[in-house]
């Protein structure tokens, strides 16, 4: 039975990860480390805690002490690191929360690897590791910068990044695979396109559009929307992760794309189509409006739902124009490809969204308001 360490699983990404691996592998068992800050939610993966197959433990990936402790009661094959502050705007904001987090935090479990899994040295010197681990590294594809209208993200392509954020996960990035250059250790990066799907955080474009449309506020967009990101649905990001962790080979990065290319204006526009047209055809979703408009024979109006919600901001500082991912060598040395089509994964999404909002207004409830208005009001 193998064992995994996945850190930051309360979150968005990490706990789509969980379920995945959980419901297709039988044999392991996963013990979740998260903070448990703002985008963390426990409620997201109560159910899958049962202390059995996995376990849970609130902390931060940057306590070593807590983080030895870890290794050396449930002896780790596999190490996932999801844990990071992960929004644009609120790294412009706190740059040095990011640094420490997303590279001294990952330095940090790095070490405790490190300590954890060298059996001894070889003939050259060099540490010889346990049979069988890896640590596993999520990242993103904004450490590459920005692309104009033409071409894609290899992994060929020179680091660039342009933010806070992306400079964090970028020197987290260069720190894992300094350990793999020095210390030979087994390590795999993944850099993935923009996610979207179920338990999405709703700072991030999707679900904060889905929010305010039920709410009847405005759409905020920056700049002129003309922004293009490639979009993956989670589950196929998992998927990816998955094979990845149990088939990749040590040193390697690979690079997972959606092959679904939109502009931010295009990303607004179909979720205002899409929620319009499920409530046309499924009036019952109309319950859920925060904005009660009747029309003359009582029932809830959805004329409003409209292109007119949409307000043009003032752009994000430093705001990369395009992302584009070539998934071709994860494609051909693991047999990886997406499978869901935007236009298909965003219906799903939206009707996700619409059938637990008991779950949005949890996450939504604290500090959330604050930080919209400030993020995106007083623009």
């Amino acid at each position: 039975m193998k064992t995994y360490l996945v850190t930051g699983a309360a979150g968005f990404i990490g706990a789509n990860y969980l379920k995945y691996i959980l419901a297709k592998h039988d044999d392991i068992r996963v013990v979740v480390l998260d903070a448990l800050t703002y985008a963390g939610n426990l409620g997201t993966i109560a159910k899958d805690i049962d202390n059995e197959r996995c376990f849970f433990v609130r902390g931060d990936i940057t306590n070593q002490e807590l983080v030895d402790r870890l290794f050396g009661e449930y002896k780790f094959d596999y190490i996932v690191n999801f844990a990071a502050e992960s929004h644009v705007d609120r790294s412009i904001e706190n740059p040095q929360l990011f640094l420490m987090t997303n590279i001294l935090g990952t330095q940090n479990l790095l070490d405790a690897a490190r300590r954890a899994w060298v059996t001894g040295k070889d003939e050259h010197g060099y540490p010889t590791w346990r049979k069988g681990v890896r640590f596993h590294q999520v990242s993103t594809d904004e450490v590459y910068g920005s692309l104009d209208e033409n071409g894609y993200f290899t992994e060929e392509t020179p680091l660039c990044p342009h933010s806070p954020y992306s400079a964090s996960k970028t020197g987290a990035d260069m720190i894992v695979m300094a350990y793999f250059d020095t210390y030979k250790m087994p390590v795999t990066i993944t850099r993935c396109s923009n996610n979207y799907g179920p338990y999405h955080f709703p700072e991030k474009l999707i679900p904060l559009i889905i929010k305010n449309i039920l709410e009847g506020k405005k759409l905020p967009v920056y700049g002129d929307g003309s922004n293009v990101r490639d979009w993956l649905y989670v589950d196929d990001h998992c998927k990816a992760i998955d094979m990845v962790v149990n088939k990749g080979t040590n040193g390697e990065v690979y690079n997972v794309g959606g092959h679904n290319e939109k502009t931010n204006l295009e990303i607004v526009k179909l979720t205002i189509a899409t929620i319009h047209k499920l409530m046309s055809d499924q009036p019952e979703y109309r319950n859920v409006l925060k904005k009660k408009v009747k029309n003359e024979d009582g029932t809830l109006s959805i004329d409003w739902i409209n292109d007119d919600l949409i307000s043009f901001v003032k752009d994000r500082l430093g705001h990369d124009q395009r992302y584009a991912i070539d998934p071709t060598r994860i494609s051909e040395a693991l047999g990886w490809t997406p499978e869901t089509m935007f236009e298909e994964g965003i219906v799903k999404t939206i009707e996700w969204y619409l059938n637990n909002q008991e779950w949005v207004n949890e996450v939504t409830s604290g500090d959330y308001q604050k930080y919209y208005d400030e993020m995106y009001l007083k623009r």
